[in-house]
């Protein structure tokens, strides 16, 4: 308990010290710009009606842009932390403190779910005075709101850690992102997946970001969005089953990966990672 309790403690002092740097630097404004830029362009679709409903586009668009934020953040923002991390000889000197790996990953995880819950926040208070019937309605749908992007970020901050463990260029990381929003494109995010061919809407459907999406409207869209779903419900218990399942296999492979990252790392890594970056720009 003691050396439990001490790490807990350790990673909290750093995850404060991290957030503050962040808050106090250009990196705050960076969380907000591209969300302001999607609030702003829904801001103009919100008389437009989604397949003859009465939801519009703006309503149902609202949601995916909050699942969209916290998946980015989520996988690439903790993948390319790792690389960092590990070009820079971060890990290289967690590794030689006594708990220092435990102590740097959970404070990095406090890091990234503050990092992805407060814009969040931020963009549901600001939709909230953009269009009408997008905010929860009682205590209850905001407690459905926490669980569903908290269950979002568990089921995809190890995929996060498990491609920047095992992708040894930020290049490759930055390919992957494309399957990132390629997956988010079929998983009907910002459309009601009925609207794609049935092979697709299958596919979306083993991806975690459809269940973080259905989950996020079920807690802000109004009663009669869920008319829209497939099967007109908003599926509660398949969307926890599935986006369990995720968080599950991704903590369960994320740390063999991480320690074997670990093991590997040494200091001539890190300056020929150093080399690299001073040659290639990358």
């Amino acid at each position: 308990m003691g050396i439990t309790g001490g790490i807990a403690r350790s990673a909290l002092r750093q995850a404060r010290i991290e957030l503050r740097v962040q808050w106090m630097s250009w990196t705050a404004l960076g969380w907000l710009v591209f969300p302001a830029i999607g609030l702003v362009v829904l801001f103009f679709l919100r008389d437009q009606d989604v397949m003859g409903s009465q939801v519009t586009l703006a309503q149902i668009g609202i949601p995916g842009l909050l699942a969209m934020n916290l998946v980015s953040t989520g996988v690439m923002g903790v993948g390319g932390q790792l690389q960092t991390e590990r070009d820079d000889g971060t890990l290289l000197r967690a590794k030689a403190i006594p708990h220092g790996m435990q102590t740097h990953l959970l404070a990095n995880v406090l890091v990234f779910t503050a990092t992805a819950l407060i814009p969040v926040i931020i963009m549901v208070i600001a939709a909230s005075f953009m269009v009408d019937g997008i905010t929860p309605r009682d205590p209850v749908a905001w407690l459905r709101f926490a669980g569903v992007a908290v269950l979002g970020l568990f089921a995809t901050l190890p995929i996060g850690a498990l491609l920047g463990a095992l992708m040894r260029s930020p290049v490759v990381l930055g390919i992957s992102s494309l399957f990132l929003y390629g997956a988010m494109a079929i998983s009907g995010i910002f459309y009601p997946l009925g609207a794609l061919p049935g092979w697709l809407q299958w596919v979306g459907q083993v991806l975690p970001t459809y269940w973080l999406g259905i989950g996020l409207r079920s807690a802000l869209l109004p009663p009669e969005a869920v008319l829209l779903e497939l099967g007109g419900s908003w599926r509660v218990g398949p969307m926890i089953i599935v986006l369990g399942a995720w968080a599950l296999l991704g903590l369960t492979l994320a740390p063999a990966a991480l320690r074997r990252m670990a093991r590997k790392q040494s200091g001539s890594q890190v300056a020929a990672a150093r080399d690299r970056v001073m040659s290639r720009g990358y």
